[in-house]
């Protein structure tokens, strides 16, 4: 039975960045909780990405699948526009109270794509509202990743994962990647690539997008939060908009709520998603301040001009709401830091490989960068004989676990991690 629905599988669902004339092995997921995925053949994997950096509270926790379970039984969903609904607007209050004073105006999206494309738009109508017509364009970070929707690669990379797809994206303006690293000296040279770009283009521009101190999707880079305070002061110069993609490092895996507060900068709009429901249902949310809500809402249009049919879906309301409780009733940032703690000392021992570009850690992550990334079959072998599900991109072998992760179960990752970069570790 196991293999026919694998063999269904192979030959009429497309999974995420594969082929269909050569399908990848792929494990059938019965039953997930915790830390665990557990497979049809009664093996368990810890998740030491946290399914793709959003089951930070671990998976099934009992408050969340209460609180969807709840709301099912009252109403699935309903039209947003004409309506709202409790789980709607307590969600948005319990935002309100853990953003920094300033961002509060939410619109909620379907994915992470979703709300970056809304922030997009939400920075191109504020400038055409403000009688700024040619601020048609955004400027973005070389490294940066901010989804696979066309208006989110048009905004990531250039040379990255979406190079396939230059010639339907909208053109924008990008920067040279941050050099420093989080925590190293700083130097006003590496601003100088930014600095020049709104100088010489800040007419055209209404909005930078920047992933805050860590850049995810593309690069796995941890860059110096002085680049932020910045980036904040030249878009005031320029009248341009400042937006902060959050939506991996939004609710504690920096070590910080929100990454924007290592550098304490307050940015105009913010994209916010994957935790937000603790990785049980797509939500997400573009939030910014009042001042670029009543300006855009004063322009010709007057309103926002984005409608998802699932918007701020109550079943996916109630989970954000009971992720969100659920975060406030144990020590998250302690947690974090016990992760952090424990993946500098077992990762770093791993530089001295051969196959080892670098190692950093920063909060509830850690990354090995590879000269060369070692094959799907490796891989699999790996992930089979620890028990410790990896997903690794690239060059990059990394972890993302969820906060409840224990101390011997980073070991398990970590050692992992080594096998995959090459080194003798066994378990």
């Amino acid at each position: 039975m196991l293999e026919e629905k694998k063999f269904l599988d192979h030959q009429h669902v497309w999974h995420p960045y594969a082929s269909m004339l050569s399908p990848p092995p792929v494990s059938m997921a019965v039953a997930a909780q915790g830390t665990k995925i557990r497979l049809a053949d009664g093996m368990e994997l810890i998740d030491a990405v946290s399914s793709w950096w959003c089951a930070a509270h671990g998976h099934n926790p009992p408050a969340i699948v209460a609180a969807i379970q709840a709301q099912a039984e009252r109403m699935c969903h309903v039209m947003f526009a004409g309506f709202t609904h409790e789980p709607a607007i307590e969600l948005a209050q319990a935002l309100v109270k853990q953003l920094p004073e300033g961002l509060n105006k939410i619109f909620f999206a379907d994915s992470g794509s979703i709300a970056v494309e809304c922030a997009a738009k939400m920075a191109v109508q504020y400038q055409v509202a403000r009688g700024q017509t040619k601020r048609c364009h955004l400027a973005a970070l070389k490294g940066g990743y901010h989804g696979d929707t066309l208006g989110a690669m048009a905004l990531s990379d250039p040379n990255g994962m979406h190079t396939l797809f230059k010639g339907i994206l909208p053109h924008h303006f990008f920067s040279e990647q941050p050099k420093i690293r989080f925590g190293d000296t700083w130097d006003d040279a590496d601003f100088e690539s930014m600095r020049l770009l709104l100088e010489q283009q800040g007419e055209k521009i209404a909005a930078v997008i920047v992933e805050p101190i860590f850049q995810g999707g593309n690069a796995m880079w941890f860059y110096h939060l002085e680049y932020l305070r910045k980036l904040r002061k030249a878009c005031d110069v320029q009248g341009i908009l400042l937006i902060f993609d959050e939506i991996a490092t939004g609710f504690g895996r920096t070590g910080k709520r929100f990454a924007l507060e290592h550098a304490g900068v307050l940015p105009d709009i913010l994209t916010v998603g994957k935790i937000l429901t603790g990785g049980s249902v797509s939500l997400a949310a573009a939030i910014t301040t009042k001042h670029v809500a009543d300006t855009l809402c004063s322009g010709e249009a007057g309103a926002f001009m984005h409608g998802p049919t699932y918007m701020a879906n109550p079943i996916a309301c109630a989970a954000g709401c009971a992720s969100m409780r659920l975060m406030e009733s144990y020590d998250w940032q302690g947690a974090v830091l016990r992760i952090e703690r424990a993946l500098k000392e077992q990762l770093e021992p791993y530089r001295s490989l051969p196959t080892v570009k670098d190692v950093r850690v920063l909060g509830a992550i850690g990354v090995l960068e590879l000269h060369e990334m070692p094959s799907t079959e490796v891989v699999q072998q790996v992930v089979r004989e620890t028990g410790v599900w990896l997903r690794p991109f690239d060059r990059f072998v990394y972890t993302m676990p969820p906060f409840i992760t224990s101390s011997e179960e980073i070991s398990r990752i970590t050692m992992a991690m080594g096998r995959l970069a090459g080194g003798r570790t066994s378990l």
